[in-house]
């Protein structure tokens, strides 16, 4: 059974390990080098004073990750954020980023957040050997859908990608907006939810 919860510091080799596949073997990460075990533990807790970070467990082990993160560093972008999500290579089809993704926008409507974007590297190769369309796919079918396209914007293993921005919208944008509050300052902020295969 997985199991999801908040984002600890010392989770960061774990989540490291699992980002590693990623930068080092696909075009889904535009990132050339892994950052360091210090470097995810500072962005764990800096994340986690405004958004949440939260990993999914089976058993003892990390098999996933999400977060959000600011879409742009000013105030009237309060209530649209970025959402990252990634999975063990060994945990994909299992349920496992469906769980995390939910849980992600439960937390986020508690903060006031409306926007959700997603930037998602893309190719039209039909055969790339770093590229799938399981990124664009698993999106749509949370409900996001693709409102810009950038050509040739990511450069890596010598060839150029695409990126796309998928968006969903968590709640109407009316007139008199809840505020924005900092995940730090939510309360009852514990992730309790499983995950059955």
């Amino acid at each position: 059974m997985i199991v999801l919860r908040e984002a600890e510091e010392h989770d960061a080799g774990a989540i490291s390990d699992i980002y590693k596949y990623y930068v080092c073997h696909t075009a889904v990460s535009f990132d050339l080098e892994v950052p360091s075990t210090e470097e995810l533990s500072v962005k764990i807790l800096r994340t986690l004073e405004r958004y949440p970070f939260l990993v999914a467990l089976d058993g003892e082990t990390i098999v996933g990750y999400t977060y959000a993160s600011p879409f742009k560093n000013r105030p009237a972008y309060d209530r649209c954020v970025e959402t990252t999500i990634y999975l063990h290579k060994d945990f994909k089809r299992k349920g496992v980023g469906r769980a995390l993704y939910t849980a992600l926008e439960n937390e986020l409507k508690r903060q006031g957040v409306l926007n959700l974007e997603a930037c998602i590297a893309v190719t039209d190769r039909k055969k790339d050997g770093f590229l799938n369309d399981d990124s664009p796919l698993f999106h749509q079918k949370m409900g996001y859908r693709t409102v810009a396209l950038f050509r040739n914007c990511g450069r890596k293993f010598g060839r150029w990608y695409d990126v796309i921005w998928m968006e969903k919208f968590l709640g109407e944008h009316s007139d008199s907006p809840l505020p924005f509050v900092p995940y730090g300052m939510l309360k009852n902020r514990a992730i309790d939810q499983s995950v059955k295969e």
